[in-house]
């Protein structure tokens, strides 16, 4: 377990340019604060006492304002950016080096029982306020963009915006860890109103030539 905090630990200093020392983020991070309480809820947990792992949940949850189920799997290099308002469900999986901004729900969708949370891949990063609902697959090295509302699952090297999320599909390869964050993702309705715009313009054109001849 030490191992994967260490790991945390590294993701904090790695994605966020605000952290100084070891101390400060120990003391300060309530993201990692949560991930930390987490990690030993989830050996109580696994261990067959789940009181006493919901108890260390509710009082990080008091701590920090994040609410992680002890039930919850997490891979290493995990990192909460502010965290408040995050709310991870009991059968959530999360893959390694995921990044959630403050306000995400990986939550589920009714009274079903069995797997009923999110699994997330590897490298994925979640927006701001972002909702991920249901038994859903969301693939390695997706982005969400903020607000977004993802009730599908999603296939690897895509992002997702939107309210219900809609897939935009990149090339196909790992997208660079200098752009996963949620900021860096494309509008396909601002785009299309673009190249609508252009084909106007050359119609326009097309008609002011043939006036002219």
């Amino acid at each position: 377990m030490f191992s994967i905090i260490r790991e945390d630990l590294r993701a904090v200093f790695d994605r966020d340019p605000a952290a100084r020392t070891t101390l400060e983020v120990f003391l300060t991070y309530a993201g990692f604060q949560a991930i930390m309480a987490h990690r030993m809820a989830h050996a109580v947990w696994k261990a067959g006492f789940p009181l006493l792992a919901r108890l260390i949940s509710q009082f990080a949850r008091w701590l920090t304002g994040v609410e992680i189920h002890p039930g919850a799997r997490i891979g290493k290099g995990f990192f909460i950016d502010h965290g408040m308002g995050v709310v991870i469900g009991e059968t959530t999986e999360i893959g390694d080096y995921v990044t959630l901004f403050q306000g995400v729900t990986l939550g589920g969708t009714g009274k079903e029982r069995g797997k009923r949370h999110p699994t997330l891949g590897n490298h994925v990063v979640v927006g701001t306020g972002a909702k991920i609902l249901g038994a859903i697959r969301i693939g390695d090295n997706v982005k969400i963009g903020a607000n977004s509302v993802v009730l599908r699952s999603v296939p690897p090297n895509s992002t997702v915006i939107g309210i219900p999320g809609r897939v935009i599909k990149t090339q196909g390869v790992r997208i660079p860890e200098a752009t996963m964050d949620h900021t860096n993702i494309p509008d396909p309705i601002a785009e299309r109103f673009e190249a609508m715009e252009r084909e106007l313009i050359e119609l326009r054109k097309r008609l002011e030539n043939q006036e002219s001849d």
